[in-house]
């Protein structure tokens, strides 16, 4: 009777014990600790790479109207600023890009499924899709111009054929990496054709399918940037990519150096305020990452 109740006792321990490992820690992380952790590196990085382009300016490793000053970039933004035409040549590739990549989604998710599952669809066509990836978008700017015009067609054309291809092979490589044993489960619980798809396949790919996505934003994103350099009219705007050639055209230095950290700064932002959540709470919800 004593061995039955030890026993029973052992059991109930183990099941607390893993009970205990099982349980997520949450807690509410100090502003102190992200500051730190968070904020204060990036920064500092920034700090460096403007210290050390000030450096190289004083050491007159060139000439400065090859290596202009950081003072002469921040004047330049300063200037865009006062015009008011800053936050209007950002949100002109801005929008272009979102609404292209939300195109790209619509058009690469349904096409990446059909090659993910159907054996024949795949044969057929992931290849092409392969080889279309590892195309520069910059080849499509010409033909596209030729066959759409001076418009934002063209750029949206430039955009979908850089990034529909990334998406889809992300979620390709996504449903290649669900279990065999999810598909089992949901055949057996009557989860099969689209609500299989829906319920079992999506969500057990998402991993893949995000770094697919991530992979279409930088995909759509440089394709913007190529087609607005080389698609350069008054018809389209100012964007970033026009923005980047008109200081090309005119020698201005300050100008280039501002389109390029104009450029790159969106690429970030982009990242951080989507991308990187998105992420974070799917990583949670398998358990991957401890939430703070």
């Amino acid at each position: 009777m004593a061995s039955t109740e030890t026993r029973a006792d052992d059991l109930a321990g183990l099941e607390a014990g893993l009970d205990a490992l099982d349980a997520v820690q949450v807690r509410r992380t100090p502003t102190r600790e992200v500051l730190l952790d968070k904020v204060l590196p990036p920064v500092v990085a920034v700090l460096l790479v403007v210290l050390v382009w000030q450096l190289l300016v004083w050491a007159k490793v060139t000439d400065d109207y090859k290596l202009p000053p950081p003072g002469a970039v921040w004047d330049s933004l300063t200037d865009m600023w006062a015009q008011g035409t800053l936050l209007e040549v950002i949100w002109t590739s801005v929008s272009r890009g979102l609404l292209g990549f939300v195109m790209a989604v619509v058009i690469g998710t349904p096409l990446g499924l059909l090659v993910a599952r159907v054996k024949v669809v795949r044969a057929a066509i992931g290849p092409i899709l392969s080889g279309l990836q590892s195309l520069p978008s910059v080849a499509w700017v010409a033909p596209a111009i030729i066959w759409l015009g001076l418009d934002d067609k063209t750029m949206y054309a430039v955009i979908l054929l850089g990034a529909v291809p990334s998406v889809a092979n992300g979620l390709v490589s996504g449903v290649d990496q669900v279990p065999p044993l999810f598909l089992r489960a949901g055949r057996t619980i009557g989860a099969t054709g689209l609500r299989g798809t829906i319920h079992i396949v999506l969500p057990a790919s998402l991993p893949g399918y995000l770094a697919g996505l991530k992979q279409g934003w930088a995909f759509s994103w440089r394709s913007l940037m190529a087609a607005e350099i080389i698609a350069s009219s008054p018809d389209l705007g100012l964007g970033l990519g026009q923005l980047l050639e008109n200081g090309r055209n005119n020698f201005d230095m300050p100008g280039i150096f501002l389109a390029i950290l104009l450029i790159l700064f969106v690429g970030i932002a982009i990242d951080l305020l989507i991308f990187s959540p998105l992420e974070r709470r799917v990583l949670r919800s398998r358990g991957l990452l401890v939430k703070s």
